[in-house]
């Protein structure tokens, strides 16, 4: 890793991802306006982008923030903005809130979920230099995050207006590379074991490859995953129980309703408080130590 670091420009090194983390108290209530909700399992209404929420209080807090999940609005427990809120709110803005402001309101909210991609591959990114094994590409890793960065600490046109798809294209390919690296170990573990026409499987069966996999349902309990690549799969209502997902490459699974109960996710690549928040767990579920425990999980 480069030793010629500018503090400014990459903070966020330095402050083990805590810019990255939800302050509600420090943000507009932006989640709670800026996007939309359709009426479904995960809220009980319709709400148009730029509409503020019902349940959004003078102050910016939610008025039944206790009793989100009881009165419906199960998606608002698990979003995420990795702190995207208070950087547009205090940063991008400098503190002028979209009601003492009308004028600022549309641009806030053209430039919240672009911030908010943003602030998801500051946190990959941040994640892939803190492994060992990358120290091949961790100069690429850094200029990534320092490019990053300066998009992030633009004005508010110039945020709205990114190419985030683009830039998240350039991202992937390390991160890509950053999977491969830190899982190599792991799968060269499996080496001496047999192979099957679908790839390296592991104790039980579990193919070590299900990127993009549809594993709706899988019953995939005890199953060996360390290692494995389980990018972007599907794994909504998965039976995870006492799974060994160690060093898995979850970067975009869906883990709604997935059962974690008892499965070990130490050290897992990627994987996000808004996924741990979608699924189902219990205080036998071990996580890696970036992320908090839900409160909705339960006992064992």
């Amino acid at each position: 890793m480069s030793s010629e670091r500018d503090p400014v420009a990459l903070p966020l090194l330095e402050d083990d991802r805590a810019a990255l983390r939800a302050d509600c108290g420090s943000c507009f209530g932006l989640c709670c306006v800026a996007l939309t909700f359709s009426a479904s399992s995960d809220f009980p209404v319709n709400k148009d982008a730029g509409k503020p929420c019902t349940n959004l209080q003078e102050d910016f807090r939610c008025g039944i923030h206790r009793d989100l999940r009881d009165k419906g609005y199960r998606g608002c427990t698990v979003y995420d903005c990795f702190g995207a809120g208070q950087r547009v709110s205090q940063g991008t803005f400098e503190g002028r809130d979209w009601r003492r402001d009308p004028a600022t309101a549309r641009r806030m909210f053209a430039v919240f979920p672009v911030m908010r991609q943003l602030h998801e591959l500051l946190w990959y990114l941040t994640e892939a230099l803190s492994f060992p094994q990358t120290r091949p590409i961790a100069a690429d890793l850094e200029r990534a995050l320092a490019e990053t960065e300066r998009l992030a600490l633009g004005g508010p046109d110039a945020v709205a207006g990114t190419d985030v798809a683009a830039h998240r294209q350039q991202v992937n390919l390390l991160l890509l590379r950053t999977s491969e690296l830190v899982r190599a170990e792991h799968l060269g573990q499996e080496s001496g074991k047999g192979k099957s026409k679908g790839g390296k499987r592991g104790k039980g069966g579990a193919k070590k490859d299900r990127r993009g996999a549809d594993l709706i349902g899988a019953r995939l309990r005890g199953a060996d995953l360390k290692g494995a690549d389980l990018r972007g799969s599907y794994l909504i209502g998965a039976d995870l129980r006492d799974a060994d997902l160690r060093a898995a490459d979850l970067i975009g699974a869906d883990f709604r309703d997935a059962d974690l109960r008892g499965a070990d996710l130490t050290g897992a690549l990627f994987l996000t408080q808004s996924q741990v928040n979608a699924a189902r767990g219990d205080d036998r579920t071990k996580l890696p130590d970036s992320l908090n425990r839900p409160g909705h999980w339960s006992q064992a």
